[in-house]
């Protein structure tokens, strides 16, 4: 194993052994504190052998930082432990301290016996100061040792420098000031342009151009990216940033005067610069799983309460016209895995016997009248549920698409494979703000508000699409 993966596991699981250690101390004293204000008649010797002798001390010791520990888990506490924020991780465990103390309100102190009401609150608070007091304190002097330690070199991040020859050489300056080094160890640079000459006048070594991050990446084990740009680069940025995603590097950018003038710029204090910070994840632990489970419940119970609806559609495609009555069709998921979408068919058979892909239109010959209903009313896509089962779907994603319009949207527009890190979905922010696509153009137009959703997801937002999608529905948009 390389020194610094050890070094970064080491600090992982030292922080994982302090939240628990931190959750021990808290249930003991909490679980203590309860004795002691609940039986103040007896004597402090027979309080600690009432303590000692509770069989709900021990399981409390076992269950309880466990509890805290897949929170904290959930929430992405864990997720590269070397390079948090102080501020930021103050925020994020006031925030899940607040949660697991709620949780454990209602599990262990709402049936406790009190003598007044205002005993819930003082309860209460006592649980939560005590576990956020010593939790965050533990953690930011953890914090600023491990920072120290990135100091003084002995943990580092490889980095790739991405720009222009002229963008690299300024942005050298700022890199190599050792006032301003913070972690990282400078691989080498690629340049946006398609040649890669060596240069004297850079301090980087010239790893090759765009196409060959990918080679790059996995060869020199890059954890993060600084790039520098100038107006002419924005094309180039992105047939990049897929490149980056599909390996959830952390990216950095050098801003431009626009990006202050816009206030897109955070600070981020790294090399006592401001930066433009992007983590290429999408959703944290907990939300994926929620977004999952509330996939599943929904599309079973979905199902469900439209079974009887099957009968029916399927005697309606029947008559229609002669065919079967799903129609199957080969789409591009997750990760460009390929799967089979399941529809009602909705078009007469064999409506591309010449094998050359069409998108349907509102005046398109192709759909039966029994199909432009089920269009009209979405029900055509009740099957699509089933996918959501399987996994190949969500409720909510860019909606699939077919390869051979994928290729065509990707020369014109490269950043299309951002969609492709995410799940598709049966309806999307795309669907419900401009609708079905005919040709494309259209889908190229339809693609912002789709790029919108993937780097503003949130359960939130989902539940929101849904909403609107279930308006639309009512309203009879679909085509």
């Amino acid at each position: 194993m390389p020194r610094n993966t050890f070094y970064k596991k080491k600090r992982t699981i030292t922080y994982i052994i302090l939240d628990m250690f931190i959750a021990v101390i808290v249930w003991f004293s909490f679980f203590s504190y309860r004795k002691f204000t609940e039986l103040p008649h007896l004597s402090k010797q027979e309080l600690w052998n009432l303590i000692f002798n509770d069989y709900n001390l021990y399981l409390g010791i076992v269950v309880v930082p466990l509890g805290w520990l897949t929170l904290y888990a959930l929430g992405g506490t864990y997720n590269q432990v070397w390079k948090k924020s102080r501020l930021k991780e103050f925020i994020v465990t006031f925030q899940h301290v607040l949660f697991g103390s709620l949780a454990l309100f209602f599990a262990i102190i709402l049936d406790d016996v009190i003598d007044k009401p205002t005993d819930y609150i003082r309860l209460f608070l006592v649980l939560f100061s005590l576990q956020f007091i010593l939790t965050i304190s533990v953690r930011l002097v953890y914090i600023s040792y491990v920072k120290n330690l990135i100091r003084k070199g002995k943990m580092q991040f490889n980095t790739l420098v991405i720009g222009t020859p002229n963008k690299i050489k300024e942005l050298s300056k700022i890199l190599f000031d050792p006032k301003k080094a913070f972690g990282n160890n400078f691989i080498g640079y690629v340049s946006f342009e398609d040649k890669c000459d060596p240069t004297d006048y850079i301090e980087f070594t010239c790893l090759g151009k765009y196409t060959d991050i990918p080679k790059i990446i996995n060869t020199f084990d890059i954890e993060e990216v600084i790039m520098h740009y100038d107006s002419t680069a924005q094309k180039m940025i992105e047939k990049i940033l897929p490149l980056l995603r599909e390996r959830n590097i952390l990216l950095k950018i050098l801003p431009t005067t626009e990006d202050h003038i816009l206030r897109t710029v955070k600070d981020t204090a790294v090399f006592n610069e401001s930066y433009i910070q992007i983590y290429l994840d999408s959703l944290p632990v907990w939300q994926k799983l929620c977004k999952r489970m509330m996939d599943i419940v929904v599309s079973f119970l979905f199902l469900v309460l439209t079974s009887p609806l099957f009968l029916v559609l399927a005697i309606g495609v029947k008559r229609s016209s002669s065919g079967p009555i799903f129609y199957r069709q080969k789409r591009v998921g997750k990760r460009e895995k390929p799967f089979e979408i399941i529809k009602f068919r909705s078009m007469y058979k064999d409506a591309e016997a010449d094998g050359q892909p069409r998108l349907s239109s509102k005046s398109d010959d192709r759909i039966t009248p029994f199909g432009a209903f089920m269009r009209r009313t979405h029900l055509d896509e009740i099957p699509q549920f089933f996918n959501v089962l399987k996994g190949d779907m969500s409720l909510v994603g860019p909606r699939p698409e077919r390869q051979y319009y994928i290729d065509q949207i990707v020369e014109r527009a490269p950043y299309y494979r951002l969609l492709l890190f995410e799940k598709p979905g049966i309806t999307s922010w795309g669907q419900i703000s401009f609708g079905y696509a005919e040709n494309v153009d259209e889908m190229i137009e339809r693609l912002r508000y789709d790029i919108m959703y993937i780097e503003n997801m949130s359960l939130l937002m989902d539940v929101k699409i849904l909403f609107y999608t279930v308006v639309a529905v009512l309203k009879g948009k679909g085509k």
